[in-house]
């Protein structure tokens, strides 16, 4: 495994209880180091067990899953995971829970860095009198302190208000950009990732549907429209088509040069998202190009 690799699943399958059904089935991509990847799909499509799967938490039922050229379990230390419910010790106040990441993390720890990330909150608060938010900020300087080369987050930003996401956000993106560090943010809000992500990983149903680079992914893809009579899609790969009246649109990854009869626009990140899983879907073109 090449150190230019953080994540890479080879038909990884998860199931919970030997009748239960499956969380994730048959999934592969690549995810290159450095990336801030967007980790994206309705509620219950897996994104939180892909994510345990790779801080280490869980194993897979089937294929396997290289974290950072190595195994979950081993690549560890270097990784910093923030669950959707953020668990935390109640008990401890906020300059304890610091004090035990320091402990935890000799060494590594920034102390700095997860002082700012929780700015603003009293030291001497115990973290079961914190709101959402708060708990939120100490899980976030938890793991940013332990400094990772891979950093995990499940749904962080649900419970900030927009001027701390933003905020937050922007320490993450310095993160990422100052240190190489590796972001995988899972969410089902794609307008929260959109302008802050360069990699994309769609899941629905328990599998990938979709994985890439966002640029090159939008830029394999047309939105167009025309009438519904007379324009024919011919060899294009069609992604999700709709007809309104006289009028068809569809998403589709074009075979080669689009017909007069069409008006063509580059789709945005949103419709490209909802298109895949509304649509039957088309082959992923970061895939074919590997194969």
């Amino acid at each position: 495994m090449s150190s230019d690799t953080a994540l890479r699943a080879d038909a990884l399958a998860k199931r919970f209880g030997r009748r239960g059904g499956w969380a994730l089935r048959d999934c592969a991509f690549r995810l290159p180091t450095g990336r801030v990847c967007a980790v994206v799909g309705p509620n219950g499509a897996g994104k939180s067990t892909l994510l345990s799967l790779a801080a280490g938490l869980t194993a897979p039922t089937e294929g396997d899953l290289a974290v950072l050229g190595t195994t979950p379990a081993r690549a560890r230390h270097r990784v910093g995971y923030v669950a959707q419910d953020k668990p935390l010790y109640p008990q401890l106040t906020v300059a304890e829970t610091l004090r035990m990441g320091a402990d935890l993390n000799p060494g590594r720890w920034d102390a700095e860095l997860a002082g700012h990330v929780v700015e603003g909150l009293d030291p001497a608060a115990r973290v079961r009198t914190l709101s959402g938010g708060q708990r939120t900020r100490v899980a976030l300087a938890l793991a940013l302190g332990k400094r990772p080369e891979l950093l995990l987050l499940d749904e962080p930003m649900a419970d900030l208000d927009p001027l701390v996401r933003h905020e937050l956000m922007g320490t993450l993106m310095g993160q990422a950009a100052t240190h190489g560090t590796t972001i995988v943010l899972s969410s089902h809000v794609i307008a929260e990732l959109e302008d802050s992500c360069d990699h994309l990983l769609l899941v629905a149903g328990g599998r990938v549907r979709l994985a890439g680079e966002i640029d090159e992914l939008l830029a394999a893809h047309l939105r167009v429209s025309g009438a519904a009579a007379t324009t024919d899609l011919g060899p294009h790969s069609v992604v999700e088509s709709r007809v309104t009246g006289r009028q068809l649109t569809a998403l589709i990854r074009p075979a080669g040069p689009l017909a007069d009869d069409w008006r063509a626009t580059a789709p945005t990140l949103e419709e490209l998202v909802l298109a895949h899983l509304r649509g039957a879907g088309a082959p992923n073109p970061t895939e074919e190009r590997a194969a």
